[in-house]
Parts: structure tokens; C-alpha cells; sequence
């Protein structure tokens, strides 16, 4: 499996917004600035986030982005479907329909693949946004920022 830049950067923007938002909305710009990343793709992300019901927007002065749950019941697995769509490295049709595929009667490398889905799935649910901010405290305690354009 390999993850695009979607998930890659989303998942960044998802531990800074869960590490910033504590106290106050944190903004696009400030992600972008901390995070390196462009304002406008962050905005799609977020966009994704915010319709799975992962992020929340408030609106007014100092208004931008909190979690819509706490970062200890958001999962890195809900983030990137939210974002990447199946995390499924195969799409095996023996899976999925009735009729199969051509090959699933002697097909033995479904099992493999299913294999290979659940261990996915299950180390991606298993790990929370929560553990997450917590690694990110350690390697940067003082959460300070290098960019200078960074608000934190």
C-alpha cells in the first residue's frame, strides 16, 4: 500500500490541528506555516476531514479548526479512509460480490490479500490522533515553531 500525499499530509495537519486546537481554532495558515504545506491543498484536506465529521470549522474572530471529537477517539484508520478513500492494498472481487472473480473457486492468493487488508486495518484503528500529539510532544516539547511566519 502506498499512501498519496492526501494521507501523507493529512495526517500531519490532523496531529498539529489535535496539538494547537486544545486551547483555541487553530487556522489553515497556521497548519500550513508549521506544517510546510500549501494553504490551498490544506484546505481540500480539510475539507475531507471536516465532512467525515472528523474536524470541526468555527466560524467568527479566531475562528478556524478544532477536532470534532477528542484526539483519543479519532483513529490514524478513520483519518486516512477519510482521506484516501479503501486503505486496501488489493481490490479482490472474491470479496466483494457474489459471483467472484473468474479465478476465486481455486484462487488461493485471496487469502493472502485478506490477510494483508485486516493487518492493515487493524494497526491503522488501533493506533489514536492521541498517541500521536503525544509523540509529537516529545520530539518537540516546546512546540515552538522555526518558520517565521508560524503563529505558535
Amino acid at each position: 500500500m502506498k499512501l498519496s500525499t492526501k494521507g501523507r499530509y493529512g495526517l500531519r495537519a490532523m496531529i498539529d490541528l489535535a496539538r494547537y486546537s486544545e486551547e483555541e481554532p487553530v487556522s489553515i495558515a497556521s497548519i500550513a506555516a508549521r506544517q510546510n504545506l500549501s494553504e490551498r491543498y490544506l484546505e481540500q484536506l480539510v475539507a475531507l476531514l471536516k465532512k467525515a465529521g472528523i474536524v470541526a470549522g468555527v466560524r467568527g474572530a479566531g475562528g478556524g479548526y478544532i477536532l470534532a471529537r477528542p484526539a483519543d477517539a479519532i483513529s490514524v484508520g478513520e483519518v486516512l479512509r477519510a482521506l484516501e478513500g479503501s486503505l486496501e492494498p488489493v481490490k479482490c472481487a472474491a470479496f466483494y460480490s457474489e459471483e467472484g472473480c473468474l479465478a476465486s473457486d481455486g484462487c488461493v492468493t485471496k487469502y493472502v490479500w485478506q490477510k494483508i487488508n485486516d493487518s492493515i486495518n487493524k494497526t491503522v484503528d488501533n493506533i489514536m490522533l492521541e498517541e500521536l500529539v503525544q509523540e509529537s510532544k516529545k520530539r518537540n516539547p516546546s512546540g515552538g515553531c522555526e518558520n517565521p511566519q508560524c503563529n505558535h
